[in-house]
Formats: C-alpha cells, sequence, structure tokens
C-alpha cells in the first residue's frame, strides 16, 4: 500500500511539529509520498521563519490519503476561521487515517470530527484546546492517543513517538524500532506515559 501523506501548513505553525514526523515518515520513500500543503499553496513559514513551499490540495481519489495536522501558534488565529475549518474537515473526511500533533487537535475538535472520540493534546495549552470540543473525551495523561483511525499527540515533540506508533500499528513494531534506531532516538512506546502533563496544573 503507497499513502500520499497531506501536512497540512499554516502561518506560525510549529517546526518540530511538521519536521519530527516527516523525519520519521521520509524514511520509508516506498510507502509514504509526503505532500506539503496549504489554503492557498505556496510559500508557508513557521513560528522559527522556517520558509516551506507548499502545494493546493488534491483529491485523487484512487490515492489512500493521510492527514497530518500540526500545532503552534498559528492555531489560535486559525481557529476563528470558518472557512479553514471546514478545509480540515473535508481533507480529513478524504483520508484513511488523521494524525494531529500538539494544538492541531484543537482544529479538528473544532469540526466536531473528534466529538465522543478520545483525543490528547498539549498539556501546557489544554485549558484553551479542551474548549475547542467540548463533546470530545480529552486525556489528559497520555503521550499519544489512537482512537480508530485518528491518532492526537502531545506536545511537539510527542509527534514523533506517536509516529513511531503509527509505524508500528501499520508495519510492525520491528520496522518502528529500526526507524527510532537510524535516526538515534529514544522511542517512548507507552503512548500512556506522560511526564509532562501535571507540569501545567
Amino acid at each position: 500500500m503507497i499513502y500520499r501523506v497531506d501536512i497540512l501548513l499554516f502561518d506560525k505553525f510549529e517546526t518540530l511539529d511538521v519536521f519530527g514526523p516527516v523525519e520519521i515518515l521520509g524514511t520509508v520513500p516506498d510507502i509514504f509520498k509526503l505532500n506539503f500543503v496549504s489554503v492557498n499553496g505556496g510559500i508557508v513559514e513557521s513560528s522559527q521563519n522556517v520558509r516551506v513551499d507548499t502545494n493546493l490540495y488534491t483529491n485523487e481519489k484512487s490515492k489512500e490519503k493521510i492527514f497530518l495536522v500540526p500545532g503552534g501558534i498559528g492555531t489560535r488565529e486559525n481557529i476563528q476561521d470558518n472557512n479553514f475549518i471546514n478545509l480540515i474537515k473535508n481533507f480529513s473526511s478524504q483520508s484513511k487515517y488523521i494524525l494531529s500533533i500538539c494544538t492541531g487537535a484543537a482544529l479538528l475538535a473544532k469540526t466536531g470530527m473528534l466529538n465522543g472520540k478520545r483525543a490528547t493534546t498539549n498539556k501546557r495549552a489544554f485549558n484553551w484546546v479542551t474548549e475547542q470540543g467540548k463533546d470530545v473525551l480529552w486525556i489528559k495523561e497520555a503521550r499519544w492517543v489512537r482512537d480508530n483511525n485518528i491518532y492526537t499527540s502531545s506536545g511537539v515533540s510527542a509527534g514523533i513517538d506517536m509516529t513511531l506508533g503509527f509505524i508500528a500499528d501499520l508495519l510492525g513494531k520491528e520496522k518502528a524500532l529500526e526507524i527510532s534506531q537510524r535516526i538515534e532516538y529514544f522511542w517512548n512506546e507507552n503512548s500512556n506515559y506522560d511526564p509532562f502533563s501535571k507540569m501545567y496544573e
């Protein structure tokens, strides 16, 4: 199976939210075809002033798709943009798997797609994010959470652990461990282990 990975970028996205998972998925280019997308295409700039050239989204029905939604300070502005939220809902509905990192869960929650589902997010912004989805089953103590085809992770670097967990679910744990060793990263395999959950109470 080959997947097109649509990575949604917007101004002031968090760099590691994107490029942590991109590093993981990019090690398996025969399976994951990375595709940076944005609302208008063209250059999008992260909070750390990293500039990325993006494409317009296209719905190629012949391809299985994975939709990745990062967080970052830009989520605070985009949460009020109904057109942007509707695009996220549309892209998500066309994807086999949905992955969110950090406050990207706020954008997913705003669409209503997380209603009745378990999810987590950045603990530092936990109160703000959870306000965006009152009917979501928010889990505060979790590194990442899987509910069927939707994966949500805690803050920033947790996206790396979640993506390795996604690889383990899709391709087997041995593959996830192989990738973590290749990039010299100590993978936190326990999705429930979250030492940061009580730091911002």
